[in-house]
């Protein structure tokens, strides 16, 4: 292998699927602000995945559909003032 081109920084990472709260632990050097306890009793830093196998079709099997219309409805509710105004500025 070639020298200096790998990095140093691996350290455990809990990956975590939103879907289903699905969490694995893994040797990673992915930078990430969250951190969250393991079933270990351990803190480690925190990545937060869309999907993993355990959600997958492919894997699983059967069809999950992730709700992506409530978050699109959330974010709607949360900055529903801030649209409003910008229409009335258009007017």
């Amino acid at each position: 292998m070639k020298k200096d081109i790998h990095p140093e920084n691996y350290r455990m990472v809990v990956f975590k699927d939103m879907s289903n709260g699905y969490e694995f632990l893994c040797r990673s050097c992915t930078e990430t602000k969250d951190t969250t306890k393991f079933e270990d009793g351990n803190e480690y830093p925190l990545v937060k995945l869309e999907i993993s196998y355990k959600s997958h079709p492919f894997y699983t099997g059967k069809l999950q559909l992730v709700d992506t219309a409530g978050r699109i409805d959330k974010f709607r509710n949360r900055y529903k003032r801030h649209i409003t105004e910008e229409a009335k500025k258009e007017d």
